[in-house]
Parts: C-alpha cells; structure tokens; sequence
C-alpha cells in the first residue's frame, strides 16, 4: 500500500503562484509514476503531469504553457507541482496519484493504483 498526502492548495488571485506538495509513505518502492490530476466543478479529472519514479522522466505538461513544473525529492517520497501565473479556469481540487504500472500513456486515470484526498485550488480573477 501506498499512502499519498496532499497540502499546499489555497486561495490565489489570478497571476499568483502556488507549490503543491504530495508526501508519498508506504511501499512508495514499487511506483513507478507519480503524477498530478486535477477535477474542476462539472468537469471530468484531467491529467496535469507526471513523473517516472526511475529517472526524472516527465509526462505532460505540454498543455499548461510552461505555467506548471512538476518534480520530486531525490527519493521520491514527495511529489511537487509548482503552479506559476495561475487562472481563474485552474480552480479545482488537485490529487497526487501513483501508479505501479508500465503504460506508453500516463494520462489515464485507470492506470493509477493510489490517490491521495486533493487539495483544493481557487484562482480569483
């Protein structure tokens, strides 16, 4: 099992920054992506970013515009997501999630084993 814990959510005006942050605990050894999803109201999860737990290889991104970086600690046991020029349409609760399988497409929501409860983000305009 795998333990996930998000914290760094909060209220921001438009333009602000936010860092998320994801402490991963348990048998975090057998991961081998932790990535980013985000629900906004009314809206499907969608997939922000990920990252190979084996190397620092990183998956999406492309659609934020270099607004949003994700990473890890060298042990992979917290997982960040810096939020840079934020926008009223990012509000939504963000989740950490984990997964233990080999995919050619981290995106799917399916693939993950572990979520952890989200953090809420609200961009004000």
């Amino acid at each position: 099992q795998v333990q996930l814990e998000e914290s760094g959510g909060g209220l921001v005006q438009a333009g602000g920054s936010l860092r998320l942050s994801c402490a991963a605990s348990g048998r975090t050894y057998g991961t081998r992506v932790l990535a980013w999803f985000r629900r906004a109201p009314g809206k499907e999860r969608e997939f922000v970013s990920g990252i190979s737990t084996i190397g620092d290889s990183v998956f999406g991104g492309e659609s934020w515009e270099g607004r949003f970086t994700i990473s890890t600690n060298t042990e992979k046991t917290m997982l960040y997501l810096q939020m840079n020029d934020l926008r009223p349409e990012d509000t939504a609760a963000y989740y950490c999630a984990a997964t233990t399988y080999h995919a050619e497409d981290y995106s799917y929501d399916g693939l993950y084993d572990y979520w952890g409860q989200g953090t809420q983000v609200t961009v004000s305009s």
